[in-house]
């Protein structure tokens, strides 16, 4: 199994910048890529960024160019740059581990992102 734990959302002004961590253990030899997904109040999750273990990276649409997912090298700590905060970024942000079709997704708790006009 694997452990997520996010940290540093907050609340922000339009165009300000902030990086959320997530702290991964357990069997990290386990984990074939990781990821930041987002839920607004009313709407679905969805993909904001994922990095695979060859470090290959894809972004959704609305972030490319404000966001970068980084990840060191031990592989347990994963990040999330996010630069020119629209307000329509507001959402609880979620880590995500990917081990596989057999042993699936593991997700954090969350992390409120808060974007304010």
């Amino acid at each position: 199994q694997v452990q997520l734990v996010e940290s540093g959302g907050g609340l922000v002004q339009a165009g300000g910048s902030l990086r959320l961590s997530c702290a991964a253990s357990g069997k990290l030899y386990s984990i074939n890529a990781m990821g930041w997904y987002r839920q607004a109040p009313g709407k679905q999750r969805e993909l904001v960024a994922t990095i695979n273990n060859a470090g290959s990276t894809n972004y959704a649409d609305s972030v490319k160019g404000r966001f970068t997912i980084s990840r060191n090298n031990a592989k347990n700590w994963l990040y999330l740059q996010m630069n020119s905060l629209k307000p329509e970024d507001t959402a609880v942000y979620y880590c995500n581990a990917y081990l596989g079709s057999r042993q699936g997704d593991y997700w954090g708790q969350g992390t409120q992102v808060t974007v304010s006009t």
